[in-house]
């Protein structure tokens, strides 16, 4: 079942019970509405009848029987019943001639015996039931209702009492067949308006839902074709308001943007990878050729010692230039595997000066400037440092002829390291490139190296926490640019 379906279907019997409960509501109003106006008609005709039987049929007041009174049949007051008067027979007022017939209107003696009809008939006597007899008789009015020729009749009872003696029972009935027929027609219009509301509001309330859950449909249809087409440019074209399904969507497009980050983060991962497998295979492969040619050469058997002299040499500066590209290869894989540097407090200025000391043994000839304060800390590995400004310094040796000008100064909560050199500087479309492994530009065959050195400075420093850059300009020099975080004062 489908979230709108669901949504829909939801809606429409929030509205189906809602109806029910408001046409329930009205059905029971209009009941009892109807039911009391007749009660009110009922009692109102009660009451006129009440006055014209006590004006035109009542006894006189010293107990003597009517004018006209019940023929007697001899019969005691627990046998059979007198046989009914009609109206004429009853009372000769013309204002009980003329009372108006829409209502039913009976006159019982206290014993529930029809004393009054309009025709004087026995079938006459509308239902009254032991009950309401019994009520009648405690003088209090009675309702209830019943059937007369098929008819369902409300029926209104009520007692005549003269001198505190019950005298006679007035009934008033009314028919309720056209209220009956009003409900019914009352209750088949609610139930068929509210069907076809309920229909109409479940095709508005689908097509709604389809508008809005288009977006997420969108998203569904964007993934897939994410998946499909591994696109990660793709985004969710939304432009309603920002409302859950617009955060949804601005949430989606914000995700595929970090996706797409990442993707490319990874592609250019792999292609750097697939570079470094390509490089590391043609710089092991150039000293591994010559290592074997000189081998086959020595399996000569007539070779002057000279000769051999040579090969050797050969051999040996080989093997060396093999073992610190191993070497530095098993430091690049130790700091890409993160391999945890430590962050402890050092004071800079010794191991600039160690550093510098040992730079300078590397070409005696040049002069090396060294200022940095005393007193001046960070927090870093000692050995990756040293490391670093090692690198940075044999970098500025190989790349310039001139002085070289080591600095540190605070600035902030930061310490900066600046190596200067003073050589022919690094063009614009090169600087980008100086971290890349293996990069050496155009001078790969008069400076001697693998291109490790910077991008082992890179990912030494980052491993503590700092940043590296290098400034350079053509014809001027350049500086490596090392910012490491302090320790508190």
């Amino acid at each position: 079942m489908s979230i709108r379906f669901r949504f829909t279907l939801l809606y429409t019997l929030i509205l189906a019970l809602t109806l029910t409960v408001f046409g329930g509501m009205l059905y029971t109003i209009q009941s009892q509405d109807t039911l009391n106006s007749l009660k009110r008609d009922l009692s109102q005709s009660a009451d006129k009848m009440t006055e014209i039987a006590l004006k035109n049929g009542q006894p006189p007041v010293d107990g003597e029987i009517p004018s006209e009174p019940p023929p007697d049949d001899g019969q005691s007051p627990m046998g059979n019943p007198p046989k009914p008067l009609s109206f004429n027979e009853f009372s000769g007022g013309q204002e009980f001639q003329n009372f108006r017939e829409r209502e039913i209107v009976r006159i019982l003696d206290a014993s529930g015996n029809l004393v009054a009809s309009p025709f004087g008939r026995a079938e006459d006597a509308l239902p009254l039931s032991a009950e309401g007899l019994q009520v009648l008789q405690s003088e209090r009015e009675w309702w209830e209702s019943g059937f007369v020729s098929d008819e369902e009749m409300l029926i209104y009872s009520r007692p005549i009492v003269v001198d505190g003696e019950l005298v006679y029972i007035i009934q008033v009935a009314r028919s309720l067949t056209e209220r009956n027929r009003t409900l019914q027609s009352l209750a088949t219009t609610l139930l068929a308006g509210g069907s076809l509301t309920v229909l109409i509001a479940f095709g508005i309330g689908w097509m709604f839902s389809g508008l809005t859950l288009k977006p997420i449909h969108r998203i569904t249809q964007t993934a897939s074709k994410i998946g499909e087409e591994r696109d990660f440019s793709r985004r969710v074209d939304y432009t309603g308001p920002q409302d859950e399904v617009g955060q949804l969507a601005s949430t989606f497009n914000s995700m595929l943007s970090r996706l797409q980050t990442a993707f490319q983060k990874v592609e250019h991962s792999l292609e750097m990878q697939r570079n470094f497998v390509a490089d590391v295979s043609h710089e092991l492969r150039t000293p591994l050729t010559t290592l074997r040619g000189n081998l086959g050469l020595l399996r000569r058997k007539s070779l002057p010692a000279d000769e051999q002299a040579d090969i050797l040499n050969d051999m040996v500066d080989e093997s060396d230039r093999l073992i610190r590209l191993v070497n530095d290869l098993l430091l690049l894989a130790r700091a890409d595997a993160g391999r945890g540097l430590a962050k402890e407090p050092l004071e800079l200025s010794d191991l600039l000066d160690e550093s510098c000391r040992q730079a300078r043994q590397l070409d005696a000839g040049r002069k090396i400037q060294l200022e940095a304060p005393t007193g001046l800390k960070i927090l870093g590995d000692r050995d990756a440092l040293k490391q670093v400004t090692l690198i940075a310094l044999d970098n500025a040796l190989k790349h310039s002829t001139g002085d070289i000008h080591v600095t540190a100064q605070k600035n902030g909560n930061q310490v900066e390291i600046r190596v200067q050199d003073f050589g022919e500087g690094i063009p614009p479309e090169k600087l980008d490139h100086v971290f890349d492994r293996f990069y050496r530009g155009d001078d790969i065959s008069t400076i001697p190296g693998f291109g490790l050195g910077l991008p082992i400075a890179k990912t030494l420093t980052e491993g503590m926490d700092g940043e590296i850059k290098i400034e350079s300009e053509v014809g001027k020099g350049s500086v490596v640019i090392l910012r490491l975080h302090s320790t508190a004062e």
